[in-house]
């Protein structure tokens, strides 16, 4: 096969990237992994800024998302038994957050691109990149028993922490830095109406909770527990007496409780590799950068990436600059550097650590009464999570 920008990964990166492509005239091919069935049945938590809606709903990606979403204009920041409501969009001019799950972004995507003809194969096998600094770079694969290979201009690695992009860049020629969490997230989803019109973050001497909205009769919830934890570990009363603990306020507030129905633990680690490009493969999203999900930037950052890279792909083709290409690893790095120190700081204010150290829990009670009762602290926060501008 032949086009001008194979695509490894049809996660949110890969499937935008593809989208935005075909809408400036540039062909590609998406490479996957996992079956169709399984991309779009992995369930996964969605807090999308501002920006992201926007590009969305310009790419023409944002009916059942405006249909089924949850528009919040603030989150409560709920410690020492008290709640703080943060307006996001009083802070920040009108913007807001839209709660809506990844994998059902994932499959507007999908089947938008399937809908225009673009082409997606799934369940792809052994695959591996050749000839990354050449003038035509090559994916080698295995597709439904036959060997198979995709001759491009470019690559673009959107394929996860986990795939092949990042690991075909020579080790001398990257830098990867990382920062592993000694907590995860317990991870709930329950048959109940919601707890609350907004999101809370609850920062409690047992540790972390959160309570987020999937619809009105499905709610997500989490909070902070051992990575190395078994899930047998916790049946459900235990659950809900450790989030009844967490959440707790002075006057009575309760969680409302439901039939769960999934359990899980996620692990937690700040992650960013320099730079994102070599020779003709390009990096975006889960592939070039991974953020603790406390400041809700996974799906953003990514969709920033190929907002920029798609960009600069258009420039490439329609007026033969490189420029724009040879510069977006400085462009995004920007933009991931802060939104990674933004997810660190939520993480380190809101969470307990095993270290049990007294003055780290002062620490953390200093800064969040500082964000209650200071409106530059709180805008500085707002700012942040609704989304910086994308560049």
């Amino acid at each position: 096969m032949r086009t001008q920008v194979g695509i490894v990964g049809a996660g949110p990166a890969g499937l935008l990237l593809s989208h935005l492509l075909a809408r400036q005239g540039v062909s590609s091919v998406i490479l996957e992994t996992r079956s169709r069935d399984e991309i779009e049945s992995t369930i996964r938590a969605g807090v999308l800024e501002q920006g992201t809606v926007d590009l969305l709903t310009e790419a023409g990606l944002a009916d059942r998302m405006r249909r089924e979403g949850h528009v919040h204009h603030g989150i409560e920041l709920r410690f020492e038994g008290q709640g703080h409501r943060v307006d996001l969009s009083g802070l920040t001019g009108g913007r807001a957050i839209t709660v809506y799950a990844q994998h059902e972004v994932i499959k507007d995507l999908v089947k938008a691109r399937l809908d225009a003809g673009g082409r997606i194969l799934f369940e792809a096998k052994d695959v591996r990149l050749s000839g990354l600094d050449e003038r035509t770079p090559r994916i080698s694969f295995l597709h439904e028993g036959r060997a198979q290979t995709i001759d491009c201009d470019f690559i673009a690695g959107c394929d996860g922490f986990h795939g092949v992009s990042r690991a075909s860049i020579p080790a001398a020629l990257k830098v990867e830095y990382e920062r592993k969490y000694d907590f995860g997230w317990f991870g709930i989803l329950v048959e109940a109406p919601p707890s609350s019109k907004e999101l809370i973050y609850a920062s409690h001497d047992r540790g972390f909770a959160l309570v987020s909205t999937r619809s009105e009769t499905i709610q997500r919830l989490y909070f902070q527990c051992d990575p190395k934890d078994d899930v047998a570990n916790w049946p459900d009363e235990r659950i809900w007496e450790e989030l009844d603990l967490r959440l707790s306020t002075e006057d009575g507030w309760r969680v409302k409780r439901g039939r769960i129905f999934q359990k899980g633990i996620i692990a937690m680690r700040s992650f960013v590799v320099e730079p994102l490009q070599y020779g003709r493969l390009f990096l975006a999203g889960d592939a070039a950068h991974i953020v603790p999900p406390t400041g809700a930037k996974g799906l953003n950052l990514a969709a920033a990436d190929v907002k920029v890279l798609a960009r600069a792909f258009e420039e490439h083709y329609t007026r033969g600059r490189s420029d724009l290409l040879e510069s977006y690893s400085a462009t995004v790095l920007k933009r991931i550097w802060r939104s990674e120190h933004f997810s660190w700081w939520m993480t380190s204010m809101l969470h307990r650590f095993p270290d049990g150290d007294p003055i780290q829990r002062r620490f953390q009670l200093a800064e969040l009464r500082n964000v209650a009762a200071s409106e530059a602290a709180a805008r500085l926060l707002a700012e942040n999570y609704v989304g910086l501008p994308m560049a």
